[in-house]
């Protein structure tokens, strides 16, 4: 499709390492899309990554970093770059696995209810078995298209997606209002929920791949599943029209146990601490209305979010 031709790569970075680097590499390798870049930096060293964005169009967007919010600093993003049909959002940690993980995401569009779609993410050579089995389990090899009618079937799930690598239609994003200005994270599950209550499709695109995870100390997943809790608590019309998140991270539970039984035991306490820790920090996000703000503060991997509140 033409109209897939020219699109906007959206990537906002804090402090980027190596990784960082080799997706702008990866970028220059990618087949059949023309794309813009966008970086929206907060604070980092321009001289430690600009020498790899020769030879693209990009431009780099400076953002205050007591500014910068998950949901505000996209659609910022995306009223900037109204011009294009599709925007592709990443994280600076989001490594293209081959020379078509573009095109293989934008192809999704020739559905064209499809609203959004989001690629697979394939543990980083460097992921803990841990880390590597969450990648599997929330990113299998199969795609599939989500709809209105598969709610009852996938529950919570059918809202699913992740701006780690995903690609919005640019109308379809602004129908539903485009990304919340205040969130403290999950902007994408808000904007595909809406999506999808909107009659919009949401596509998993398993052949379009990028390496990405995270080996989390116990505290840092505390923290995160915490601020999932947070959100869930703020945006609680997403679990009374999807479900409840539970039972999806009861399913990963006894699938990572399973999965260790069979292939490394050693790591079953390991993943019993872990989940109880997650558990907790989600339980305590839920009820973070009736929480003293120190602790919201203390508790949170988005201390900025805190703050400014």
């Amino acid at each position: 499709m033409n109209d897939m031709r020219k699109v906007a790569i959206i990537i906002p970075i804090y402090h980027p390492d190596e990784k960082f680097c080799e997706l702008l590499r990866m970028l220059h390798v990618q087949k059949e899309v023309s794309f813009d870049v966008y970086i929206f930096d907060s604070g980092s060293k321009r001289e430690l990554y600009e020498k790899y964005l020769k030879g693209l169009t990009y431009a780099i967007i400076d953002v205050d970093p007591r500014h910068f919010n998950h949901g505000g600093t996209r659609q910022e993003a995306a009223e900037r770059c109204h011009q294009y049909p599709y925007l592709i959002y990443m994280t600076q940690d989001a490594i293209p696995a081959n020379e078509n993980s573009l095109r293989c995401l934008l192809e999704a569009f020739s559905d064209n209810k499809v609203g959004c779609a989001y690629g697979r993410q394939l543990p980083h050579k460097d992921a803990n078995i841990l880390a590597a089995r969450a990648r599997l389990f929330n990113y299998p090899p199969e795609s599939c298209i989500k709809q209105l009618s598969d709610v009852e079937k996938l529950g919570i799930k059918v809202s699913f997606i992740s701006n780690t690598f995903a690609a919005y239609r640019q109308n379809a994003l602004a129908s539903v209002g485009g990304f919340p200005i205040n969130v403290i994270l999950g902007e994408d599950t808000y904007v595909a929920s809406k999506m999808i209550l909107s009659g919009w499709k949401v596509a998993y695109c398993a052949e379009a791949q990028v390496y990405h995870s995270h080996n989390y100390s116990l505290m840092q997943e505390f923290r995160r599943y915490f601020d999932t809790g947070v959100f869930h608590s703020q945006e609680s019309w997403i679990k009374k029209k999807f479900g409840h998140a539970e039972s999806e991270g009861i399913r990963l539970v006894i699938n990572e146990m399973k999965y260790l039984l069979s292939y490394d035991p050693s790591s079953l306490p390991n993943s019993i601490i872990r989940n109880a820790v997650k558990f907790l920090g989600y339980r305590l996000g839920l009820k973070e209305n009736v929480m003293p703000h120190r602790l919201k503060l203390k508790f949170s991997m988005s201390k900025n979010y805190w703050i400014k509140r």
